[in-house]
């Protein structure tokens, strides 16, 4: 659980990122959530946007995705959103949060 320091500092990192995933119409599935966890293992933080056809909105699918990607919602803003999770791999971890 992150607090309002870490969620700060992460949301500032995240700003220069741009979004690498899409939630679109066919909504958050198996093969969306794998995608999101090997991202997430990789990366560490990513930045997902929830396209206009999509039934899910973006705060409903940020959670949902984090539920099952075991990561912690950083921010939701429009139809873009935030989510970070610590590299399970010691040598993939590029994030350290005090």
């Amino acid at each position: 659980m992150l607090n309002s320091k870490q969620r700060a500092t992460l949301r500032g990192m995240a700003n220069s990122l741009d979004p690498i995933m899409q939630v679109g119409k066919g909504g958050i599935g198996e093969n969306l959530i794998k995608t999101v966890t090997d991202a997430l293992e990789a990366r560490e933080l990513i930045k997902m946007k929830v396209l206009d056809n999509s039934a899910e909105s973006a705060k409903s699918a940020a959670q949902e995705l984090a539920e099952a990607t075991g990561a912690d919602v950083v921010c939701v803003i429009g139809t873009k959103f935030v989510l970070f999770k610590q590299a399970k791999n010691q040598k993939n971890r590029k994030i350290f949060l005090d």
